[in-house]
Formats: structure tokens, C-alpha cells, sequence
């Protein structure tokens, strides 16, 4: 990819963008942001909630609360980052929180830590549940049994015993990554999305935006949806078939941070890098220095470290007797080669605290 055409990746993805909404206790946004519902498209369902952008707390919890943070799966620097924003706002507002996550992203890894952090009995949870439905029976029984629970970046199926839900405007997301592809690969062709599994609210949601965005272009052909398992190595085996079927392949949307590792391996040993447009969701030290080395064009990167901040934010005005907002959305920030060292930097995940 020349460099004339990353300016150009940046103005199209920024005229989606909105500024994002003030918040006590944020940094300030890089420049190229799309907030919660910025690029969303119109939705009756989210109009209905009412969906906020900031969580309000108190300057200082009136105890020392006991949190618990349930990663997603341990040694993702998304999950790294989240934990950073929420051991800094503990921090602050004079509260303790642990941190557990299971190696995989895997239910069954999971929900044997949940129990064993209710049977703790800590004040509040914070987890991102790694699937819709095996973790539904048990966060709600973590509720039922008077401990406040926190939604981070995924949800189940009935989040209604949650105090609040966190996360990423992922349908935005993924219609934003389908813009910058169309910007790269102007002329139209096919296309597909690299994920992890189905049944993830996240992805499954990115998967949306993106697959709605391009049914709706007619010059973009979709060929589906390749589910990598969170394993690099599958991805880049997955493309590389891909593309042995495919060889006209123009833009793959990888959905997550080890979907765009493993896809930019991938393309790079077929030697497609001048051909294939990839788009990666999340941020991470391997996902920038694709983007540095040009394997991968853009990054829809989130802001976990304010997910983690406003969960934080959530279960201590909840325990203080005040009513957070039950659904909460943050935007993401596009990087790209031109801004990577610029605005897009403070947007990089981050490999510890």
C-alpha cells in the first residue's frame, strides 16, 4: 500500500466520527474517535435504552470494597488494559480489586472461577463472560446471591440481574472496518470476516455491522464469516485456504486481536500483502507493528482501559446506594499508519501497568 492512500483511510472513517462525550476521571480522546452509536445506524432497540456514555461515582468509596475483575482470558492485552483502567480507578477511589482470568477463552475455564469467586463472597464482580449462554446460569446465581455484577466488554443472553453493562459500540465497529476496506479496495470485490467463535456478543456484533455494510454495496461480494478459535495459528491457516479458493480475495475484517494477528501471518506468507486490505479490531503490540509493517491498513481499536474505569465507576455507585446506568457504550479510535505515532498512539493496548 503507498503511503498517498493512508490520508485517505483517515478522512473516510472520520467522517463517521462524533466527538465523544465528556466524562469525569477520562483522558482526553484521540482526534479520529467514533463514540457509541456514532456509526451504528438507527436501531429501535438501542434508541430504547437510552444508552449512556460516562458512569458517574463518588470522589471516595465510603470502605474498602472487595472487587473482583474475571478477564476474558488472561495475557490479552485487551484484558491487560482493562485491568489497568480498573486498578487505577480502585485505586482512587479507595477500593480492592483481584484479577482472574482463565488461559482460553473458554466457558468451561471460566465458569469453575466464578464459582469459586462467589464462594468468596466479594462485594462486586466484573467479568466479561466468554459465552451468551454457559455463563448466564451462573452470573445470575452470583446475583442472586446479593453480589453486584458488573458486564465488561461481552454480555450474556438476559443481562437484567447486572448492575451495568460496558462495552465497545461494536456493530459501529464493524461498519467503520467495512469503510476503511472500501476505502483501500475502492473498486469493489470480495470480501470476508476473520473471528472467534460464535455465541460472543462482541464479535458477533462486529460481524453484524460489517456483514450489513457490505450486503448493502453492491460492488462488494461477501463470502462469509472463518471462526479462528482465539488462536492465531488457526487464522492464519483459515486464510491461507481462504485465499487458495479465493485468490481474488480484496479486504478481510479480522474481528478481534489474535483473528487480525493470525490473518496478517497469513497473508504475508501467501505474499498478498499488496492485494489484501485487512482491517483489524483491537490494538495490540503485534496488531500495530502489522500495521507498521503495512501487512494490516488499519485498527478499529476500543477503549478498554475506560471499560474497565467505568465498571469500576459502576459497582461502587451501586454500592453506595446510587443507580448506575444500565447499559453504557465507549467509542473506539481508528489507527492507521499516518497517526500510529500522532494521536492514534494513547489508543495502543498496553502489554502491563
Amino acid at each position: 500500500m503507498t503511503s498517498s492512500r493512508i490520508p485517505r483511510i483517515t478522512i473516510g472513517l472520520a467522517c463517521l466520527a462524533l466527538p465523544l462525550a465528556a466524562c469525569t476521571n477520562s483522558k482526553p480522546a484521540p482526534t479520529v474517535t467514533v463514540t457509541a452509536g456514532a456509526a451504528g445506524g438507527s436501531s429501535s432497540a438501542g434508541a430504547a435504552q437510552a444508552t449512556a456514555t460516562s458512569v458517574t461515582a463518588p470522589a471516595k468509596a465510603s470502605k474498602n470494597y472487595n472487587l473482583t475483575f474475571i478477564q476474558g482470558v488472561a495475557g490479552d492485552e485487551f484484558y491487560i488494559t482493562m485491568q489497568c483502567g480498573i486498578q487505577a480507578e480502585a485505586s482512587k477511589l479507595g477500593v480492592s480489586v483481584r484479577v482472574q482470568g482463565p488461559q482460553k477463552f473458554d466457558p468451561t475455564l471460566q465458569r469453575p472461577i466464578v464459582d469459586s469467586v462467589v464462594s468468596s463472597k466479594p462485594d462486586a464482580i466484573l467479568i466479561a463472560p466468554t459465552d451468551v449462554s454457559a455463563m448466564q446460569a451462573p452470573l445470575q446465581s452470583a446475583a442472586q446471591a446479593g453480589i453486584d455484577v458488573v458486564l465488561v466488554d461481552t454480555t450474556v443472553k438476559d443481562p437484567s440481574f447486572a448492575t451495568s453493562q460496558i462495552a465497545s459500540d461494536n456493530i459501529g465497529g464493524g461498519k467503520a472496518a467495512f469503510e476503511a476496506i472500501k476505502t483501500l479496495a475502492p473498486e469493489g470485490g470480495k470480501v470476508m470476516i476473520m473471528s472467534v467463535d460464535p455465541g460472543i456478543s462482541t464479535t458477533d456484533a462486529r460481524a453484524k455491522g460489517f456483514e450489513d455494510a457490505v450486503k448493502a454495496d453492491s460492488k462488494y461480494q461477501y463470502l462469509g464469516i472463518q471462526y479462528s478459535h482465539n488462536d492465531p495459528a488457526t487464522a492464519s491457516n483459515l486464510i491461507s485456504s481462504a485465499l487458495q479458493k479465493d485468490p481474488d480475495i480484496v479486504g478481510v475484517f479480522a474481528a478481534n486481536l489474535f483473528s487480525a494477528e493470525g490473518t496478517a501471518t497469513g497473508v504475508r506468507q501467501a505474499g498478498k500483502q499488496n492485494q489484501v486490505r485487512i482491517v483489524g479490531f483491537d490494538a495490540g503490540p503485534n496488531q500495530v507493528k502489522a500495521l507498521r509493517d503495512g501487512t494490516v491498513q488499519a485498527l478499529v481499536a476500543q477503549q478498554p482501559a475506560a471499560i474497565g474505569q467505568y465498571g469500576v465507576d459502576a459497582a461502587v455507585a451501586k454500592l453506595e446506594g446510587q443507580q448506575p446506568p444500565a447499559k453504557v457504550q465507549t467509542g473506539f479510535t481508528v489507527i492507521t499508519k499516518d497517526n500510529v505515532d500522532g494521536e492514534g498512539a494513547q489508543a495502543i493496548y498496553k502489554s502491563d501497568c
